[in-house]
């Protein structure tokens, strides 16, 4: 069942009739970027200047960048977080635009995990019931939700800190207690901004690792980093620069260099 078909949408629309006149998705895509627009304050200020991109079903890629550069903005409009100015978003077959504050937040719940630099675990809980909340607004009974935290913790290695909060965790093992909240409901798409930022050497590694064996196993996965090491490890990289795609190592566009960037997350 597509992502149109879970939130009772049609072709992208809240039960309208088929329109000749809105966007298909591109075969295989699991989020897409047409001419994306992004604007701020007033005078406006442009964060986005025409994005288009593609993110197909099972691929691995990182958005990278300098500092205010657009990346964690193109982030934000990835995840429904933000609503373009102009241009069109497709999440699974969905255009963000047809949908109200309500169906984006069940598209959010049912399609999209996000990790961030920043853990965002709750401090007096433990690692299940962190995990479980990832599935509070998805109408999934208590001892479900803690089933499936208890999986999801296994699946990132944790299964032995089930019952530790996060102060009692290393910076690495609360990254993957972040990732399996991200997880647990399996979205089709993950979105990790700066995943690694906040970590030291081995416990990064441990996270990209991570990443490489969620990806594997399908689930599509976008990297927003500054770290060129990082972006040099995933199968494609993108470059954004002053809000416009600068390049692309997808074979089917064509060809980027990722260069050295300074600064941090954008």
């Amino acid at each position: 069942m597509n992502g149109a078909a879970q939130l009772g949408l049609v072709d992208g629309t809240a039960g309208a009739p088929l329109d000749e006149d809105r966007p298909r998705p591109a075969p295989d895509a699991v989020v897409e970027l047409r001419d994306v627009v992004r604007e701020y304050g007033e005078p406006p200020t442009t964060a986005l200047a025409g994005v288009s991109l593609t993110v197909r079903r099972g691929e691995m890629l990182a958005v990278v960048g300098p500092s205010g550069s657009g990346k964690s903005t193109m982030l934000n409009v990835l995840g429904t977080l933000d609503r373009p100015t102009s241009g069109t978003v497709l999440i699974d077959g969905v255009d963000v635009d047809c949908c109200s504050d309500d169906q984006l937040s069940a598209l959010r719940a049912h399609r999209i995990g996000f990790v961030f630099q920043q853990f965002h675990l709750t401090e007096g809980r433990t690692a299940i019931d962190n995990v479980a909340d990832g599935l509070l607004y998805s109408g999934t009974p208590l001892h479900e939700r803690r089933r499936r935290a208890e999986e999801a913790l296994e699946r990132v290695g944790l299964g032995h800190r089930l019952r530790h909060r996060p102060h009692q965790m290393s910076g690495g093992e609360r990254q993957r207690v972040a990732i399996a909240r991200a997880v647990v409901h399996r979205p089709p798409l993950l979105l990790a901004d700066e995943p690694t930022g906040n970590l030291d050497t081995r416990s990064g590694e441990g996270v990209v690792e991570l990443l490489h064996e969620l990806h594997r196993d399908g689930t599509s996965i976008v990297v927003i980093t500054h770290d060129n090491e990082l972006a040099l490890r995933l199968p494609r990289r993108v470059m954004i620069r002053d809000g416009r795609l600068a390049g692309d190592s997808d074979t089917t566009t064509r060809p980027v260099v990722v260069q050295a960037s300074a600064g941090g997350a954008s």
